[in-house]
């Protein structure tokens, strides 16, 4: 028996292969198959399993209906046999402020082989002695190394590198190369370690992208009392996402968590140039300017404040994106992320979002503008 302290921190292997089923036997076997399979996968280095290779152990299987026959009851008998053996502690020597335990059990000579274990007697107050060796088979086995359990089944655990591959390849492949061996019925297999905890960091990306595109959408639904407007200027998402695909394609950089954090932020950034914008559009319209006359006029007269303000963003992104420092390796994906996304929106939020104003149908906003334009009239003229 082996007593620790928990671990307060531990480091997951890149890939951790975790095998469950019941019997030991098979999941040792299916063990040494699937660790066969990856260890063929190239790219795949490392590999190690919990199932080693374990000691040799007496293993004693009791025959029941001998010990009925001889008027004997397996428990008692079971722990007769492990007391003799293991030692039992029935009282404790005490020395001032000492205590001291009584180990009784046989002697050496009485517990050391496979012999003198068979002669142990089982049955000490009976009036024939019957040996262990009458009642049970011993067998000399090899005992597993250890016994693991996860999620409260008995499991393995295969842990292994990655050389040359990225983690996600390296998970598809072991995928592939678990169905073709043949597991027995009841057994499973779940790939973790760092690859699911990559899995897990990803789809929290996900969900905390598109939360933050929902909020923004509410906010400027809210502000601009229309559905339609803050649709067409969640546009300028797409159009950052462009310039970070290329950026990242042409630089060699991969898809990790501070891209996905710098994705977060641009969905608050780059809606502002659209904000900005078609905001100044409803302004010109509501003024009595056509819808063709009005978009251009905005174009034009936005075009200065849109440019300072993404300039002064990307240049103060410009210390992180070079790298300067320590640890400046951790900072930047993240800041050349919303550089290139909030490049590539600006100048095509230009184009595309009063392309799109003017595409959709805003008949109905329309008929509210002229509305409020007329009850404005109708004020103006009563005083």
């Amino acid at each position: 028996m082996e007593v620790s302290s928990p671990e307060r921190f531990r480091v997951k292997a890149p890939l951790e292969l975790e095998s469950y089923g019941d019997e030991l036997d098979k999941l040792k076997s299916a063990g040494q198959d699937a660790f066969a399979a990856i260890s063929a996968i190239p790219g795949i280095v490392d590999v190690n399993s919990s199932l080693a290779k374990g000691n040799p152990e007496v293993q004693i299987v009791y025959n029941r209906e001998r010990l009925s026959q001889l008027d004997l009851q397996l428990k008692p008998v079971a722990e007769l046999v492990r007391n003799k053996i293991q030692g039992q502690v029935p009282t404790e020597f005490k020395q001032r402020d000492r205590q001291i335990d009584i180990l009784v059990r046989l002697d050496e000579d009485g517990r050391m082989g496979l012999e003198a274990l068979r002669q142990i007697v089982v049955n000490p107050r009976g009036r024939v002695p019957v040996i262990l060796d009458t009642v049970a088979d011993l067998r000399v086995r090899e005992g597993p190394n250890e016994i693991r359990h996860l999620d409260q089944q008995r499991g393995m655990v295969i842990s292994a590198n990655v050389d040359g591959i990225s983690l996600s390849d390296a998970t598809a492949l072991i995928g592939e190369a678990m169905l073709r061996v043949e597991l027995p019925d009841g057994f499973d297999f779940e790939i973790k370690g760092q690859a699911e905890e990559m899995e897990r960091s990803l789809n929290s990306m996900f969900f905390a992208l598109g939360l933050a595109l929902f909020l923004v959408y509410i906010v400027m639904a809210s502000q601009f009392e229309s559905l339609l407007h803050p649709f067409i200027i969640l546009f300028s998402v797409p159009l950052a996402i462009i310039g970070v695909l290329v950026t990242l394609f042409v630089g060699g950089w991969s898809l990790n968590i501070l891209v996905f954090i710098g994705l977060i932020m641009l969905a608050g950034i780059v809606v502002n140039n659209a904000i900005v914008l078609v905001d100044y559009i409803n302004n010109m319209r509501r003024q009595g300017v056509e819808k063709e006359v009005a978009v251009k006029r905005s174009c034009e007269a936005r075009f200065r404040p849109i440019l300072m303000t993404t300039m002064t963003t990307v240049l103060g992104l410009v210390p992180l994106a070079l790298g300067l420092g320590e640890g400046s390796e951790i900072r930047t994906p993240m800041a050349i992320t919303v550089i290139s996304g909030l490049t590539s929106s600006t100048f095509l939020t230009l184009v595309v979002i009063p392309s799109l104003y003017l595409l959709v149908d805003f008949s109905k906003i329309d008929r509210e503008l002229e509305e409020e334009e007329t009850t404005k009239v109708e004020q103006t003229a009563g005083v």
